[in-house]
């Protein structure tokens, strides 16, 4: 059968057609490119809300504002693509051991949603992070000493896709030394986002048979870490059952082995462009901190999907029930409505309302954890690496998808 998401959709009947831009978020060779200089097109080029016929249709919200609202009317704006009960009954037609983990607590609204995330607060609250900041930086210096008399790296591969992972894995009770194997099966299924929810089902379900060994034996061999915390969980007075443990640690395993590699890697490609702001970060390493978050919102880089819950107008557009929303980011965060000069980067800017971290419900439960990550990541490579540049003879490299990021980001200092 043909897959109905290649190609183009046609437009439909209550789409204007001064609304239509044709964007394919996987594809689009400028967005694949460069991330950031295609969106910094797309808000010239389109409207601030549009509808594209690629990948099975579905709107582009870009302002910040509407970004902002959307992402906060969980009532109209749904992160559920079939409700929780609709799958229950899909799941429970099937052996168990052909069942997919529900998507939880990502992709459900509340109140299901706040008792389902609840339980994590502690793991990812302020405190606990602190307590982690003496391994993490280990973990930098030990990163950065590897590459340091070399002259020459390849900075995604040497360090972040190292760098966080072991980090979470650490956390999680999942197997370090297979920390390589996890991030290629994180990068396999999520350098092309299907809106094909069978196709993302299975990616589901692929992870999930690689953490099963591993989630089975905590339960009955619970050690300091994530998933024997989980185990000792209470659902609404019954006890912690696999299913819900798969559906935890896989939305868990996605969200913890993506975010924060793509996040180092576009911060290290600017500092790499930029020896004066290298220069002022080390006399100045107190800055840090406000490089880190002007590096997340201008190289934002997730575009989550919401789901038209019923008919419903929107800023004067029609929408209709059950339609996807891309979140665009990327493009929100440098909207000149709300951040004046929003393209360049300007370490003292002060504070900002980004959006890097998602904004509503689903803000983003790590967020204490991956500012503490990039701000020790930054001091350690400030303070061990001279002056690093880009590599003229080898180019950075990214790819598009729901979440964009580098491929490839090749750094040379003198040694």
């Amino acid at each position: 059968m043909d897959n109905p998401y290649i190609g183009k959709m046609k437009r439909p009947d209550h789409v204007p057609e001064n609304l239509v831009f044709e964007f394919d978020y996987n594809n689009d060779p400028g967005y694949c490119n460069d991330p950031h200089v295609r969106a910094a097109e797309l808000l010239i080029e389109a409207p601030a809300i549009f509808w594209t016929p690629y990948n099975g249709g579905h709107w582009m919200f870009m302002s910040h504002d509407a970004v902002t609202e959307a992402m906060t009317d969980y009532k109209k704006f749904s992160s559920e693509h079939f409700s929780p009960e609709a799958f229950e009954a899909m799941m429970s037609e099937l052996p168990e051991e052909e069942r997919i983990p529900a998507p939880v607590p990502i992709c459900i609204d509340p109140p299901l949603h706040s008792k389902l995330r609840a339980p994590l607060f502690a793991t990812f609250s302020p405190k606990s992070v602190a307590a982690m900041e003496p391994k993490i930086r280990a973990l930098a210096g030990r990163l950065v000493d590897n590459i340091a008399n070399k002259g020459r790296c390849e900075f995604q591969h040497d360090v972040s896709d190292v760098y966080p992972v072991e980090i979470f894995l650490s956390m999680f009770g999942l197997p370090v030394e297979k920390e390589r194997e996890y991030r290629e099966l994180a990068k396999k299924h999520l350098s092309v986002i299907s809106p094909d929810l069978s196709e993302n089902m299975l990616m589901m379900k692929a992870i999930a048979d690689v953490l099963r060994e591993t989630i089975i034996d905590r339960k009955d061999n619970p050690q300091d870490d994530i998933i024997s915390m989980l185990w000792s969980l209470k659902l609404e007075d019954d006890d912690m059952n696999l299913e819900m443990m798969l559906s935890y640690c896989v939305i868990l395993f996605i969200a913890g082995l993506d975010t924060v590699v793509n996040a180092l890697g576009f911060g290290v490609r600017h500092l790499a462009s930029d020896s004066q702001l290298q220069q002022e970060l080390r006399e100045c390493p107190e800055l840090i901190p406000n490089a880190v978050e002007e590096l997340l919102r201008r190289y934002s880089f997730v575009a989550p999907i919401r789901m038209v819950k019923s008919d419903t107008e929107f800023r004067g557009i029609k929408l209709a029930q059950g339609e996807r929303i891309m979140m665009f980011i990327p493009g929100a965060s440098i909207d000149e409505n709300v951040c004046t000069n929003a393209q360049d980067f300007n370490l003292h800017r002060g504070k900002t309302n980004h959006l890097a971290f998602g904004a509503g419900p689903h803000h983003c439960l790590g967020a204490h954890l991956a500012r503490m990550e990039l701000k020790i990541m930054y001091e350690t490579i400030l303070n061990k690496l001279p002056e690093f540049r880009l590599d003229p003879d080898n180019p950075p490299a990214f790819h598009g998808s729901i979440i964009a990021g580098p491929t490839s980001i090749h750094l040379v200092w003198d040694v």
